[in-house]
């Protein structure tokens, strides 16, 4: 098959199963609401906020979102009996905010049918953590199987675990492969140094930041046409990195 061709098929092949999740954040506390949908942006998803009972269910029925983060205290009704209505027809994975402590009202919860429960105040990197694993168990994070960068002739094919460029083999390091992995499936986009260690090293990995700064120039070394003068990993000077879109 020529290079050309190839391409082609990669192209078509990276388009099957790719796709943004819609989240709805139903909060009445525009702080909490404002951070909560930045760090959804920060992991590629795409927020929808309500801030009481009504809009929620209204959002929800006109956007057929992914995940819900339901707050109980609301202006206009109760997170539980949102909880309960869209339990009557969706399982749609709903993940409770509560100031409340009492186990009482964690079982009320879940017994309405919510699938996890976060008291307050909350770590953001916990409820990022608490999301990936809920869209992972409801099946809403299946990647493309390709990321394709034509001009550089890469292909990073991300279920067999392997990068060629110009059509060899690349060896790359596990943490390495998984850099090249995130920011190729999003070319163009801006990771945060703290966004790339929480996303390829864990969050219950501590590790300075200065770890993604040595892996990129790894990867330049590897990648780049000419490692001192990067084209494609690209530094966004003050925030982190991004691959060329």
């Amino acid at each position: 098959m020529s290079s050309q061709l190839q391409q082609k098929e990669y192209a078509r092949a990276a388009g099957k199963g790719a796709g943004v999740m819609k989240i709805l954040v139903v909060d009445d506390e525009p702080a909490i609401a404002e951070a909560v949908s930045y760090n959804l942006k920060m992991q590629s998803h795409t927020p929808l906020v309500a801030a009481d009972a009504e809009e929620a269910l209204r959002l929800f029925r006109a956007e057929e979102p992914h995940l819900v983060i339901l707050d109980v205290m609301l202006p206009s009704g109760s997170g539980f009996e949102v909880c309960r209505l869209l339990r009557q027809t969706s399982r749609v994975p709903i993940l409770m905010l509560t100031a409340r402590v009492a186990e009482a009202d964690r079982v009320h919860g879940l017994e309405l049918g919510a699938d996890d429960y976060l008291v307050k105040p909350f770590g953001m990197r916990e409820l990022m953590a608490r999301v990936r694993a809920l869209l992972r168990r409801a099946g809403g994070e299946d990647l493309p199987p390709l990321s394709v960068a034509g001009d550089l002739d890469l292909v990073v094919d991300h279920e067999k675990r392997e990068a060629r460029l110009r059509g060899d083999l690349l060896t790359l390091s596990r943490k390495e492969f998984d850099l090249l992995t995130l920011l190729t499936r999003h070319p163009g986009r801006v990771f945060d140094r703290q966004t790339l260690l929480d996303r390829v090293w864990g969050q219950d990995t501590f590790v300075d930041d200065r770890t993604v700064d040595v892996h990129i120039r790894w990867l330049r070394e590897k990648i780049e046409p000419t490692p001192g003068k990067p084209t494609y990993l690209l530094t966004v000077r003050g925030i982190g990195y991004k691959f060329k879109g």
